[in-house]
């Protein structure tokens, strides 16, 4: 069992909205992420772990490497090991996304940002 597993339903706060651990075990780990109107995550990129994300409501613009999609319920968006990344939110209305992240370190301090509006540091 992964030692983190008491961060199970814990939301955390973001400028760009909000997210929470759903499950989380040894090699992966589930969130729900709420990404508020005009918000937008930082550009950015992760070493040790791949994402999976599946949009449950509103339109995302989803950015991977050289792609930008927007997006609509029921899609789904491979993040590979390394590719640079956004999710961002140009609507109105808050954002759902589930995200499955796969790898052998889930910290989030496996983050390198690249740009980021609201000029937090890696």
């Amino acid at each position: 069992m992964n030692k983190h597993i008491n961060n199970i339903g814990k939301i955390y706060y973001r400028p760009w909205g909000t997210y929470q651990t759903l499950c989380q075990d040894e090699g992966y780990q589930t969130k729900i992420i709420f990404i508020e109107p005009k918000g937008k995550l930082s550009l950015q990129k992760h070493f040790r772990r791949s994402e999976h994300l599946i949009v449950v409501s509103g339109r995302p613009t989803i950015t991977v490497n050289d792609i930008v999609k927007e997006c609509s319920m029921g899609d789904y968006i491979h993040i590979p090991l390394e590719a640079i990344h956004r999710l961002e939110n140009f609507t109105p209305n808050i954002v759902k996304i589930i995200e499955v992240q796969i790898g052998d370190y889930l910290g989030e301090d496996d983050i390198l940002r690249l740009d980021d509006i609201y000029h937090r540091k890696n």
